[in-house]
């Protein structure tokens, strides 16, 4: 293959899953300056390993994978950065009271996602977007099993926390 083309067939994954760089960045870092340079890390990261990509089946796993393992071992290496206690709006509600309701729902699900551990987020960032246990075991390293118990906990551990706060 040459040069040309891998370049231009890494920018197409790039482009097709940049998406995923950003949530993990926004799930794990307060700082937007912080957000933009672990963006830039993964990036690299991913360059660095894309000779070694097999399956190009699971690309976004892949990406995933690395993502989240490059923001975890930035906040490992780097105990300056501002870990992320909050995310801005995402919800564009006609309704001002649906839109202050569901956001009021949303930060104290954001708050409680963010006292878990690093490995804990990881977790529940990819239940919550809708990776199978399969792919959530196979991303992160775990057997299956030990994915659907640490999913079953987290969320557990969530509507405590969520169900505290509201008392």
């Amino acid at each position: 293959m040459k040069e040309s083309d891998y370049k231009e067939q890494f920018l197409k994954i790039v482009s097709d899953y940049q998406g995923i760089i950003f949530k993990v960045s926004l799930v794990y870092f307060r700082n937007e300056q912080d957000r933009k340079d672990n963006f830039q890390e993964v990036l690299f990261q991913l360059w660095k390993a894309f000779p070694s990509l097999q399956n190009r089946n699971s690309i976004g796993s892949w990406i995933y994978a690395i993502a989240i393992n490059t923001s975890i071992s930035r906040i490992r290496k780097n105990s300056k950065i501002e870990i992320c206690n909050s995310l801005p709006e995402t919800i564009d509600h006609a309704d001002p009271h649906c839109q202050f309701i569901k956001q009021e729902e949303q930060n104290q699900l954001i708050e409680a996602i963010q006292n878990l551990n690093p490995i804990e987020k990881s977790v529940i960032l990819l239940y919550l977007e809708e990776k199978s246990y399969e792919e959530i075991a196979e991303i992160l390293g775990i057997t299956i099993i030990n994915a659907g118990v640490r999913i079953n906990r987290i969320k557990e551990k969530l509507k405590n926390a969520i169900n505290h706060g509201n008392k």
